[in-house]
């Protein structure tokens, strides 16, 4: 009986893993994306219309994240768009911190 219950416990914490795994590196990225936006900023790289569309973009990701995580459990599917909008915003990042508009 006992090494029902800890077979049955080692398989419900494996399960959860992958997903642990998953949002710490969604959360980690997050943090890299908003220390990004936060140079910007100080360094005068963003126009104030600059960032508020990239932190309206990155409100948009937080929902789709949230949403895709309600259930529990964050499929391939929506792990790859998580993936591909944070890759967008990257590169708006990017791009309007290096386009020489200055506030």
């Amino acid at each position: 009986m006992k090494k029902i219950v800890l077979s049955a416990v080692a398989v419900l914490i494996a399960s959860t893993m992958p997903g642990l795994a998953q949002t710490h590196h969604t959360q980690s990225r997050e943090y890299r994306q908003g220390h990004r936006i936060e140079r910007g900023i100080a360094r005068g790289e963003l126009t104030p219309r600059e960032l508020r569309q990239i932190q309206r973009q990155q409100r948009r990701i937080d929902r789709s994240q949230h949403r895709a995580a309600r259930d529990g459990y964050i499929t391939p599917a929506e792990r790859r768009r998580l993936e591909r909008q944070q890759n967008r915003a990257s590169r708006n990042i990017h791009r309007k911190t290096h386009n020489n508009r200055t506030m």
